[in-house]
C-alpha cells in the first residue's frame, strides 16, 4: 500500500512539473489530466472513494474539456511535428485501443460487468459517500442549488459571448 502512495505520488510530482515546464499547451493540460488522475489514485488509498471519483470525473473530465476548449478557442500556435512524431502517436493509440478492448473482453467473459442493476447497499456499506450525500441533501441543498443556477447562468454567458464573437468575425470578412 505504501508503494502504490509513494507511486502516486511520484507521478503527481512529476507531471506536475510537465505541465509547467512544456512548451505546448495542449500537451500541459493532457499532463495536468494525468497528475489529476494519480490525485485521484491518492484519494482512493486514503479511503476517500467519493473525493476521488469527484477528482475524476470534475476534475480529469470536465474541467479539462474547459481548458482543453479556451486553449483552442485562443487559437495558439502548435508545434511542427515530424513523421517520426505522428508514426509513435498513432501506434501507442493503436496499442492502448487493443488493450481497452482486450480488458472489456475479459472483464465481460468474467461477468464482472454484469449484475444486477439496481442493488441496494446495506447502510453500513454506504460509508462516506452516504453521510456525505446525506449532509449535502439536507444541510447544505440551499447553497447546492445556488451553486448549480451559478454554473447554468456562466455557461449561458459564455455561449452568448462567444457567439457574438464569431457574427461579429463573420461581418468583417
Amino acid at each position: 500500500m505504501l508503494e502504490l502512495f509513494f507511486g502516486f505520488a511520484a507521478l503527481l510530482v512529476v507531471t506536475s512539473l510537465l505541465v509547467v515546464l512544456h512548451k505546448n499547451p495542449v500537451t500541459s493540460a493532457l499532463f495536468l489530466v494525468l497528475a489529476f488522475s494519480s490525485l485521484a489514485g491518492i484519494y482512493l488509498l486514503l479511503n476517500a472513494e467519493f473525493l476521488g471519483m469527484v477528482q475524476i470525473i470534475v476534475y480529469a473530465g470536465a474541467i479539462m474539456v474547459l481548458f482543453l476548449f479556451v486553449i483552442m478557442y485562443l487559437n495558439l500556435q502548435h508545434d511542427v511535428e515530424t513523421g517520426l512524431q505522428i508514426a509513435v502517436r498513432r501506434g501507442i493509440g493503436w496499442l492502448t485501443g487493443v488493450a481497452a478492448l482486450l480488458t472489456a473482453a475479459l472483464l465481460i467473459r468474467r461477468g464482472w460487468a454484469l449484475g444486477p442493476a439496481n442493488e441496494q447497499l446495506p447502510e453500513a456499506a454506504a460509508g462516506n459517500v452516504g453521510a456525505l450525500g446525506r449532509t449535502l441533501f439536507s444541510r447544505y441543498l440551499f447553497p447546492f442549488e445556488i451553486t448549480s443556477i451559478l454554473l447554468l447562468v456562466a455557461m449561458v454567458g459564455v455561449i452568448i459571448i462567444a457567439r457574438g464573437r464569431t457574427k461579429t468575425a463573420g461581418e468583417g470578412a
